[in-house]
């Protein structure tokens, strides 16, 4: 294996996937890099859970990840050699996950406050990183074109978030 340092980035510009090069503080890259925060808050979630079921859907979420990562840090060129992109499917699933998790909780009768137990309040932390992405994801979508189902699915990721928070503040 290589040496992990390039310093190809010395000079405050970074490649993307298919090779061109831009400024790390590009919307692109501060994109894709609040996505990979969204990742690793993930990580802790996952780490910390106890609950087998939430480290099973936090896992396939991160894997997910990994697509809109992929394709939020290529050029065009990149874009096409993208063997897997995330689906109309992949938000479906997601979907159904939401509605299975709340099947077996209480109405919301009041707003939930952060703090219950370590894994929900690092939930609603990975949530809140999730609600960021999406916000610099549409400031992305000004400037250059986002496929809609990463979008939809970044709105979805925060919707579980919230659910699985719920679901482990009630255990």
């Amino acid at each position: 294996m290589g040496s992990i340092y390039t310093k190809t980035g010395d000079k405050g510009k970074t490649a993307l996937l298919g090779g061109s090069r831009v400024s790390k503080n590009d919307i692109k890259v501060e994109c894709y890099g609040t996505f990979d925060e969204v990742n690793a808050a993930l990580g802790v979630v996952r780490a910390l859970t106890k609950n087998e079921d939430i480290k099973n859907t936090i896992y396939t979420a991160q894997n997910k990840l990994y697509l809109i990562l992929a394709e939020l840090a290529s050029d065009d060129k990149g874009k096409q050699m993208l063997s897997e992109k995330l689906t109309k499917e992949d938000i479906k699933t997601v979907e159904n996950t939401i509605d299975s998790y709340a099947e077996n909780l209480e109405p919301l009768r009041q707003f939930v406050v952060p703090g219950d137990n370590e894994v929900s309040s690092f939930i609603h932390v990975a949530r809140t990183v999730v609600r960021r992405a999406e916000r610099v994801l549409v400031a992305l979508k000004d400037v250059e074109d986002v496929r809609s189902e990463i979008l939809h699915y970044t709105n979805r990721l925060s919707d579980l978030l919230f659910t699985l928070a719920r679901v482990e503040s009630n255990q």
